[in-house]
């Protein structure tokens, strides 16, 4: 469950939304083009639309980036080796760690992981360059502990958000209970250090390297297009059907489909975003919702433990939200995963390790308008979750941006 808490495949770089205009292409590299186009073959034409873009895009994107390999995980080598490959990562900015391959370590476990990726950034006077953290399939995923408001229960992920201060000298974050997001809702101010003094953390993560792998390349091949797809359909909270439908408000009309009843939404195609109450709608009679997702897409939803683990369930596996009924749950609940939406074509998800409460899942009426806006993925969900040291995961490519609305 959710509930609330009161009181408090071609192209080599990066669509950024930031400094750059995704398409265009210098005058003199359009000059050369047009002169070789009557000349080139097929093969060739593809190679030289693809530096084209590159072009066009950031160069120093991919040196924002601090990848996080696990030298015990052959699968987060393999993710490793093809992401940087994929961006053009930076040598120095591949951090290799050895710790447990298990999703779930405990305190003292990820204390050394932690201190070896600011290790990483300090040796490499990465500290401030860098701006998104990237872990991986095979990479620790929770940190046991207390669950609730006050637990120390967290994502690895969102602990290596609060390196930043910690590596300037800062007392070591407290562990019970969450921490305020300074970037939360910022919506018209650039990500930048010092001014937000964090990291975004995302996570390239599936069921496997190739689920893993096929993400990686949608990253890369997004634009924007597409409809964004809002599910009120078995909301169990005026809070978050408030933000289901400000999103829905936010966004250009002829490019959302809203469902305010209780139907669930199904058999969509040409998905850009989505976001709903997953299986904690009562109507919820699915595993997949069979959308047709395009490239870059992504998903969200008020779902207590989508992101628990990223092991496959059996294949006739359905999330529910029967929690009386232990027959019918996988990995120690019966809720929806977000490695799902992966499977079955989205680029990016947000996800939970334990209990997040209402409050602190990613707000769509933040997420959904910044990431139309051009917004990379790891700004647009970082802007619209509230609370670090907390539970939630942010699946995808931190670049992946579908630039500005055309």
């Amino acid at each position: 469950m959710v509930t609330c808490a009161t009181g408090s495949r071609a192209g080599l770089l990066l669509r950024s939304s930031r400094k750059t205009r995704p398409g265009k292409v210098p005058f003199g590299a359009k000059q050369l083009l047009i002169r070789l186009v009557r000349a080139a073959p097929f093969a060739l034409l593809c190679a030289l639309l693809c530096t084209a873009q590159a072009w066009a895009e950031d160069p120093t994107a991919a040196a924002r980036v601090l990848l996080v390999v696990n030298d015990n995980s052959p699968v987060s080598r393999s993710i490793s080796e093809y992401y940087a490959r994929r961006r053009g990562v930076p040598s120095e900015n591949i951090c290799h760690v050895k710790t447990p391959v298990a999703e779930e370590i405990d305190r003292v476990t990820y204390n050394r992981l932690a201190a070896d990726v600011g290790a990483c950034l300090q040796t490499h006077k990465l500290v401030e360059s860098v701006y998104y953290i990237v872990t991986t399939l095979g990479d620790p995923l929770k940190v046991s502990g207390v669950t609730g408001l006050n637990g120390d229960a967290a994502s690895v992920d969102s602990e290596l958000t609060l390196l930043y201060p910690e590596l300037h000298g800062a007392a070591a974050h407290r562990t019970a209970g969450l921490i305020a997001n300074p970037y939360f809702g910022k919506i018209a101010t650039e990500f930048s250090h010092p001014q937000f003094p964090m990291y975004l953390v995302t996570r390239l993560a599936a069921y496997d390297f190739v689920g893993v792998k096929d993400m990686i390349d949608r990253a890369m091949e997004a634009s924007n297009r597409g409809k964004f797809v809002i599910d009120m359909s078995g909301g169990n909270d005026p809070a978050g059907d408030k933000w289901l439908r400000h999103a829905a408000d936010l966004l250009p009309k002829d490019r959302v489909v809203l469902e305010e009843t209780t139907r669930p939404l199904y058999d969509q195609s040409d998905v850009i975003g989505y976001a709903s109450w997953g299986s904690n709608d009562g109507n919820h009679d699915r595993r997949f919702p069979n959308f047709r997702w395009l490239p870059g897409a992504i998903a969200t939803e008020y779902v207590s433990t989508d992101g628990r683990t990223f092991q496959r369930p059996p294949q006739e596996w359905v999330p529910s939200h029967k929690w009386l009924q232990p027959e019918l749950w996988f990995d120690g609940s019966p809720q929806s995963l977000s490695a799902d939406f992966i499977e079955e074509g989205a680029t990016g998800a947000s996800g939970h390790v334990y209990e997040p409460f209402l409050t602190f899942t990613p707000h769509p009426d933040i997420l959904l308008p910044a990431y139309y806006r051009g917004t990379n993925l790891a700004e647009s969900f970082y802007l619209s979750i509230p609370a670090l040291s907390w539970q939630n995961i942010v699946l995808g490519d931190p670049l992946c941006s579908l630039g500005k609305p055309h």
